[in-house]
């Protein structure tokens, strides 16, 4: 008997990230499916929080894929950490709420991303983790809908996503950690 696949729904966090609320909770109605990664960084959460800001500068994942073959910066862009709600976040997302040092909160709200992705919405998350770490949690939630063919589809952008948001919560650890400020 082969071992079973790990769940894509969840990479990287506790029990504890995945119980608690986030500010994203209640911005998608209907059926939705909570999926959540997560990534320990040593450096303070100011510093991982400005790191998060430069996500309206560029998605930090696979750029080839998700960037048109553009590199996201490797040094923080001026003025990036001016947010106000609205505004573009990896260009397929706004801004609908934020709090210096703690969280980006956004929804998908792009016409041919939300027919090609379904309803999105996310808040990237940042704690306190000790002396000089922080927690990096992201809560998504997705909806599915109904029917054996869209719990399949939501299965294959589950993996699809826990690929992408691995590297670009890497990406975004590393940064911080080399880079800083």
């Amino acid at each position: 008997m082969s071992p079973a696949l790990p769940d894509p729904r969840a990479w990287g966090t506790r029990p504890e990230e995945m119980a608690t609320s986030y500010p994203c909770d209640g911005l998608l109605t209907g059926a939705v499916e909570e999926w959540y990664r997560a990534v320990t960084v040593r450096a303070d959460r100011a510093t991982v929080f400005r790191w998060l800001c430069q996500l309206k500068v560029a998605p930090y994942s696979y750029d080839l894929l998700d960037n048109f073959g553009r590199r996201s910066p490797r040094k923080l862009t001026p003025g990036a950490d001016e947010l106000e709600t609205g505004q573009r976040v990896m260009t397929i997302f706004e801004l609908t709420g934020f709090e210096r040092d703690r969280h980006l909160t956004m929804l998908l709200d792009t016409p041919w991303a939300r027919r090609a992705f379904g309803g999105f919405a996310l808040s990237y998350t940042v704690r306190d983790e000790g002396p000089d770490a922080t927690r990096l949690v992201v809560k998504l939630l997705v909806r599915t809908g109904s029917g054996p063919i869209r719990s399949l589809r939501g299965r294959g952008m589950a993996w699809g996503d826990l690929m992408m948001m691995r590297c670009q919560l890497k990406t975004l650890r590393e940064l911080a950690e080399t880079v800083g400020r």
